[in-house]
């Protein structure tokens, strides 16, 4: 099993025969390398498509996730879109139409938010108020598609007197403030012709 051109390079036959067995060798390594290397790279292109198929997949769960973050989005700035009355006059004519009556009203400064809401704040007090009036108003209020919220809610039974109580409520206003761009003082003024 000596391969001829081994003969024709003058080599002794323990050479050929050495050489012969390392051509077969390397033939066998050769016979296995091409699969296995073709085994690799189908196997690493599978990986890449899975890989692939995987971030697709949670692209398109996260979609929904997406629109949903952008229909909360959109409604809040439709919310506070829609500016707040003044409140004194918003909670005495919400009170007023629950039969409920507004005894005084404070309204309290501006407290602002970051650079884009100011917090608008008014304190009023009902006397002799029943329960499902009350429960009715405090309803209306934050029913009333303004961004509006009860942040103080302070009750005391009336002694003596069946469902009758007096009632603090805080209600804030929350409006998003506009900022227009600061004007150049350093630009020459424009002229009429």
């Amino acid at each position: 099993m000596i391969i001829p051109i081994f003969e024709r390079w003058g080599l002794n036959p323990r050479e050929q025969r050495m050489a012969s067995i390392a051509v077969i060798v390397v033939g066998v390594m050769v016979l296995l390398a091409v699969p296995i290397g073709l085994q690799t790279l189908v196997s690493s292109r599978r990986s890449e498509n899975d890989d692939l198929r995987n971030a697709l997949a949670s692209v398109n769960n996260a979609r929904g996730q997406i629109r949903e973050r952008q229909d909360r989005k959109s409604s809040l700035a439709a919310r506070y879109g829609k500016k707040a009355p003044q409140l004194a006059g918003f909670l005495e004519q919400s009170a007023s139409a629950q039969k409920l009556q507004v005894t005084d009203s404070v309204d309290r400064p501006d407290v602002p938010h970051g650079k884009k809401y100011v917090e608008r704040n008014t304190v009023i007090h009902l006397k002799k108020s029943g329960m499902a009036s009350i429960a009715k108003f405090l309803e209306a209020i934050e029913k009333s598609g303004y961004p509006v919220a009860v942040s103080r809610l302070n009750i005391r039974k009336r002694a003596g007197e069946p469902d009758s109580y007096d009632v603090e409520v805080g209600v804030s206003a929350y409006d998003r403030t506009e900022t227009t761009p600061p004007v150049s003082s350093s630009a020459p003024p424009e002229k009429k012709p």
